[in-house]
């Protein structure tokens, strides 16, 4: 889609992430919003000081029946958005800004180039409309959907120390994260049902529920997983040592870890997660303690991509 042409009229809401500096110079909020208006559509901006706020704000907007909701962001504003669109048929957009991206990075959209990102939402919007599962987690704060990936184990640990720093950025993060934790973690004993089957008792390093390809800026754990399949993608990497831990980690980056003995990957359309004093994480966000149960919701949400 050129920059001189336009769109038929169309409400178009965008929600920038809180943690972001929407005002700094070159920022991706005010170069998203720039692009729009290049292309005749007039947002509706919102802006708030924390997610909370911002979701509410979000929700009551989608009440007037928006023509799409974009996001300005990470991983965790395709989680609200997600949490706020599902079910709905109004599409979501996304400007990647954030850490990781990993969801844009499954869809396949520009990444570290606003204007392209706005080209390509815009363009999606005129062609067949385009749909992906999400995961459902229930646990004991209630329920709540996620776009990419759940972690519960290693992943989990690394995640929350990565979300704790602000420097660096992008996959050093994550990087620094696990060479961090790695120092003093153990093994988990879980006890995990699949569709509804008997229980099974694992001893386990990470243990994710993916709908997406990656986590963490780009860590391929399930890079055959497909996000509009019905199916979600259950990863386990058994009991490692240290070393071995530290070995297999290199190789998600490329995806080349699937082969290794202590790496189990299977399809699954439900699975409960239970493990004492373990937290799970979802797009990069808290979740709670568990357990927790998770299912797949088939094509849950129309995606601009």
């Amino acid at each position: 889609m050129t920059e001189n042409s336009r769109l038929p009229h169309v409400r178009l809401v965008m929600a920038v992430n809180p943690r972001a500096a929407f005002g700094a110079k070159e920022s991706a909020g005010p170069r998203a919003e720039a692009a729009l208006r290049r292309h005749g559509v007039e947002p509706v901006v919102l802006q708030e000081p924390d997610y909370l706020s911002l979701e509410r704000a979000v929700a009551a907007e989608v009440e007037a029946g928006p023509g799409a909701l974009v996001v300005v962001g990470g991983d965790g504003m395709v989680n609200l958005g997600a949490n706020v669109l599902a079910g709905t048929g109004i599409p979501l957009g996304i400007v990647p800004s954030g850490t990781g991206n990993d969801m844009a990075r499954t869809l396949g959209l520009p990444r570290s180039n606003p204007e392209a990102a706005v080209d390509t939402l815009l363009a999606a919007m005129t062609g067949a409309p385009r749909y992906m599962d999400l995961g459902l987690i229930t646990h004991a704060a209630g329920s709540r959907y996620f776009a990419a990936v759940l972690s519960a184990g290693f992943d989990a640990v690394v995640n929350d120390r990565a979300n704790r720093w602000s420097w660096p950025r992008g996959r050093s993060r994550y990087v620094g994260a696990v060479a961090r934790e790695l120092a003093t973690f153990r093994p988990v004993n879980y006890r995990v049902t699949v569709d509804g089957g008997p229980p099974r008792d694992v001893e386990a390093m990470l243990i994710s529920v993916a709908n997406g390809q990656s986590m963490g800026g780009g860590m391929r754990i399930t890079p055959e997983a497909k996000y509009d399949d019905g199916e979600l993608d259950l990863f386990l990497v058994s009991r490692l040592s240290r070393m071995g831990l530290l070995m297999v980690i290199p190789k998600v980056f490329s995806g080349r870890h699937t082969g290794h003995r202590s790496v189990h990957i299977e399809r699954v359309s439900s699975v409960r997660l239970e493990a004492p004093g373990v937290t799970a994480y979802a797009d990069g966000e808290r979740v709670g303690p568990l357990p927790c149960a998770v299912e797949v919701v088939p094509l849950a949400l129309r995606v601009l991509a």
